[in-house]
């Protein structure tokens, strides 16, 4: 109702067809769209378009464009014209500024952000389909996520962007390159910081669809680093290649891709190869494991039940960041109370022990 962009992704909604808790899952790569600034003949106005068509019918636009032409009578107009108010004092990508206030007259007006021929075009790609229709693949601008979130950003504030500098007063771990990367950005956009700076984090299913946006935008990213950075990698002597033609597996079309992905990249082939290959040649060395043990999440840990019961209205599935850190608590702690001799005794290979799970773990 209020997003100015369309998210592309391919939605699981069959996995929420049991009793479980809500999950928001996706499948291949997340793009956001905007097209035309009017909608087409017979469709009703949605995302960017409802900002500026039609004006004086906005609150009912709006309704209508979550059902459209059918109105929905648990919708509560009066919630809709206070954040229509909302979002046109605080959020700057309603208001742009005196410059661009609202027409006194039913006019259409576009605003093009940036000179034509002076923005980065890898940024910004504009395409036109054979139908005529416009559709915008965005990635690593400032303002997509206040544009798809507004109500996790209501004052349209900006993101990640490449160029982002570290702050002077930084007092962590010195930092390997001279900006932020994306990973360390989205993890500090998550902590909470006292009460009037977590919005983000009181999105709930929105929040959870946030997340995985992030994700998936970091993924490319890290993606697109290696499609570009080929000739730097050490593809040479990938053993994965010499692994398959000493195996007489000759055909190129085979062997590999055009891009290679490196052991770097969690989830990758040679990733997975080369911590199958590690924790082999410790069971080789020290003999097999004794126990494999599976260690499941329980949303009912009295840490993850204190802590939501001091946030009113909340459930599991509406903080993964919270669930997620508690269980890599628990599953440190339990890793060391092995380790420590206390219950098993002297761990034979204790320093190999976390690179068999973490194996286990990523597969």
């Amino acid at each position: 109702m209020f997003a100015f962009t369309s998210m592309g992704a391919k939605v699981d909604h069959s996995i929420n067809s049991g009793p479980g808790p809500y999950i928001f899952k996706i499948s291949g790569q997340v793009h956001h769209l905007m097209g035309s600034l009017l909608p087409l003949e017979g469709e009703c106005p949605k995302f960017a378009q409802l900002y500026i068509y039609d004006t004086h019918n906005e609150t009912m636009n709006r309704l209508n464009a979550v059902n459209c032409k059918e109105r929905n009578e648990k919708l509560d107009e009066d919630i809709v014209q206070g954040l229509i108010k909302m979002f046109d004092e605080s959020n700057e990508l309603a208001d742009d500024s005196k410059q661009y206030e609202q027409p006194t007259c039913d006019e259409i007006g576009g605003l093009v952000v940036g000179d034509i021929g002076l923005f980065d075009s890898n940024r910004d790609i504009v395409i036109e389909l054979k139908a005529g229709e416009l559709k915008r693949i965005t990635k690593l601008n400032p303002k997509f996520m206040s544009l798809q979130y507004p109500f996790l950003f209501p004052y349209g504030e900006d993101g990640y962007r490449p160029d982002l500098k570290w702050s002077n007063d930084y007092k962590g771990h010195d930092p390997k390159r001279g900006r932020v990367p994306m990973r360390a950005f989205i993890a500090y956009q998550i902590q909470e910081r006292g009460p009037l700076l977590d919005t983000l984090l009181k999105g709930g299913r929105l929040f959870q669809q946030f997340l995985v946006d992030s994700y998936a935008t970091l993924e490319e990213d890290r993606l697109d680093y290696i499609r570009k950075n080929q000739t730097n990698l050490r593809s040479e002597i990938y053993k994965g290649i010499y692994d398959a033609i000493s195996k007489g597996d000759s055909d190129a079309n085979n062997v590999g891709q055009k891009v290679i992905l490196p052991s770097s990249y969690t989830g990758s082939t040679r990733y997975m190869l080369n911590n199958y290959q590690d924790a082999m040649a410790i069971c080789r060395h020290y003999g097999n494991p004794d126990l494999f043990i599976t260690f499941t999440c329980n949303v009912k840990w009295p840490e993850i039940v204190r802590e939501l019961d001091n946030k009113p209205g909340y459930k599991g599935e509406d903080r993964p960041d919270l669930i997620s850190r508690v269980f890599k608590m628990k599953l440190d702690d339990m890793i060391n109370y092995i380790k420590s001799g206390k219950v098993f005794g002297e761990v034979e290979a204790g320093e190999f022990y976390k690179l068999i799970i973490s194996a286990i773990l990523n597969f």
